[in-house]
Order: structure tokens, then sequence, then C-alpha cells
């Protein structure tokens, strides 16, 4: 009898589990379609109060623990892959096996879905930052284009002569990165209350190695709340790199958002590294934009740049050649439809959008808010 209840027990609980995450899955998909509701309720209510926990619970720690919680993922996928081809070979898979492993994989896939949602992805619908701001993102003209890029060709060659070796050699030491990101969202926030950041829970990647191959500067672990950081990229990407990443955990999920976070934080901090930084990144971002649309233009805009900008570009172009293979091209085309299904339909060009909210922001507040 004890037997029979403990069975019968176990099957209710799996039962309830199937309900619960199917549930669930409704629920989030039912909310996403309402970003009013995701902003208030979510993005400002309760998300701000999982993330500041998570960081809590794991900033302190010296490593990234998501990283290993990501690779043990990978060794389980690892050894059920091996177990399927054994009994492959063995010819011992049978009906049953392949209906238990379909189970598996449909409860595995509905509970990462959910809890992915809720610990940071409903973040992708909300109103944002644009909404935040009171900002008109829309399309923009060639005219708009020519007058951001000069703006931010301007400060990007302003800043370069001052930026030095040992400045940059400073972030040999990766807490002082960190630290000086934290301080940036510090100073940030005296404007813009919204981007608060608080406690720090940002950490080099532990797969960054891997992570050239595999086409990454940086990524964000939902279920841990902490921000990775590829800390082998080029030095004059890191600082607005880990901006970036800082955004997405204050709840700036979409690319474009997180970017222009990133922008707002940078230029809030008086660094000439982190502003260098930062603005390289945007200017390239509106060149690569202007040669979609003017290659002559463009090209009359390089021939303007300061040669430290030439030198980090030619750097950046030579570091991701290196590292080009055909996997890389698979995964970021995988990420792209990912992105696509996460409510930015411009796929991997999500990141380039940031080109409008800036427009979008000197049209609002004039070309010295950039």
């Amino acid at each position: 009898m004890q037997q029979f209840l403990t069975r019968l027990f176990g099957r209710l609980m799996k039962s309830w589990s199937w309900v619960l995450l199917i549930i669930l899955t409704i629920l989030i998909k039912w909310v996403s379609w309402y970003p009013d509701w995701v902003e208030i309720n979510y993005s400002q209510g309760v998300y701000p109060v999982i993330s500041s926990v998570q960081r809590f619970l794991f900033g302190w720690i010296p490593f990234s623990v998501g990283d290993l919680f990501y690779g043990f993922l990978v060794l389980v996928v690892v050894f059920r892959t091996y177990k399927f081809f054994k009994f492959l070979f063995l010819r011992k898979l049978t009906r049953q096996f392949f209906v238990i492993a379909m189970q598996q994989g449909i409860f595995f896939l509905l509970f990462v879905y959910v809890f992915f949602n809720l610990l940071w992805g409903l973040n992708y619908n909300r109103k944002g930052i644009a909404d935040q701001l009171e900002l008109q993102v829309k399309g923009y003209t060639l005219a708009d284009l020519d007058t951001l890029t000069s703006i931010l060709q301007n400060r990007v060659n302003g800043y370069a002569p001052f930026v030095n070796e040992s400045q940059r050699d400073s972030f040999d030491r990766k807490r002082t990165l960190f630290l000086n990101t934290e301080e940036a969202y510090k100073e940030a926030a005296k404007q813009f209350s919204f981007l608060k950041y608080s406690p720090r829970s940002i950490k080099p990647s532990l797969f960054s190695y891997l992570g050239n191959y595999l086409g990454f500067q940086g990524y964000y672990n939902p279920f841990s709340g902490e921000g990775q950081v590829n800390t082998t990229i080029p030095r004059f990407l890191e600082p607005f790199v880990t901006a970036h990443e800082v955004a997405h955990q204050i709840g700036y999920a979409k690319e474009n958002e997180a970017n222009f976070a990133g922008f707002l934080a940078c230029r809030s901090y008086p660094s000439n590294v982190f502003r260098y930084s930062m603005y390289l990144d945007m200017y390239n971002y509106a060149l690569g934009e202007v040669y979609r649309r003017d290659t002559s233009l463009a090209r009359s805009f390089q021939n303007k740049a300061h040669p430290q900008i030439i030198k980090d570009q030619k750097e950046f172009r030579d570091f991701y050649q290196r590292y080009n293979n055909p996997v890389e091209d698979l995964i970021m085309w995988g990420y792209g439809h990912f992105l696509k299904a996460n409510n930015q339909p411009a796929g991997k060009r999500s990141y380039n959008e940031v080109v409008s909210w800036l427009v979008a922001y000197y049209k609002k507040f004039g070309t010295m808010a950039l």
C-alpha cells in the first residue's frame, strides 16, 4: 500500500509540474502582448528585486557561477548524446525510450522558457528606455545620419589623443574595469534614475577564448544574474562592452536599448578611456549605416578620422578575421533568429538600431547632449 501511494504521489507531482509549466507558458505569452503592463509590473516592479537578489547572492563570488552552470548543461547534453548513440549501436532503442526522451526534452524546454522569462526575458516586451526619455524613435534621413556621424566623429577624434597605452593596460586588472563601469552607472543614475545599478555582478567569462571562435564579446546569464565579458577582445572595446552587459542586468534586454543605455553611462563618466570606447563604437555603428546608403560619404568621413581610430578599426577587423570560422557563422545565424523570436525583428542588426536612438536623442535634447 505504501509503495502504491508513493508511486501515485510521484505521478501526481509530475502531472502538476506539467500543468503548471503549460499554464505559466500561456500566461507569459499573453502578458507579452501588453508592454504597458510589463513595464509597470515587471520591469519596474518585480524584476529589479529579482536581479538585485541574484547579484547579491552571486556577485561576491570571483568566478562566474552561471558559466559553471552552462558547462554542466553541456556535459549533460554530451552524456545524453553518448547514451543515445550507445543504445543505437547496441540496438536497444525502443519506442518507450523515444517517448520518455521526447517527454523529458519538451519538459526541459518548457522549464527553461518559463524561468528565462520570469527571471529576465519578459524585459524584451517592455516599453523601455524610449518611453522613459519620451523619445520619438523612428526612421531617419541621410541628412540626419550625416549630422549624427559628424558629431560622433568629432567626439571620438577629440578623445583619441588622450587615451594612452597605460590607461588601457590598467584594464589588465579586470576588477578595475568592472569597478569603473559601476562608477559610470552611478554617475549616470544622478541624471537618469532608471540606470541605477547595485550591487555589482560583472565577471570575466570562463569561456572567453572559446567566445572568440563563437563570435561573442559578452553575454548576460538570466539564471544567475551575472554579466560576463570576453576579456580577450581588444582593450578599447572592453569598457563599452562591459557597460552594455550591465545595461542587460538592469533590465534592458533588447540590444539597441542596451547599446543606448551603455552610451548614457559611458558619456556620464569622466574617463577618456570609457568615452573613447563608447564613441568609437557609436561612430562605427553610424559609419556602417552611412556605408549602406552612400559609400563616398562614408569614405570622406574615414579620411577625417584620427590615426588612432584607423589603427583600432584595423585591429578590430584583424582580430575577428583571425577567429572567423564556419561554426561562428552558424552560431550567429541561430543567435539572429533568437533575437527575432524575442521582439527584435532586425535580428543581428538590432545592435545597429542604436543609431535611430541617437538621432532621436539629439533631436530632442540637442547635439550637445551627444
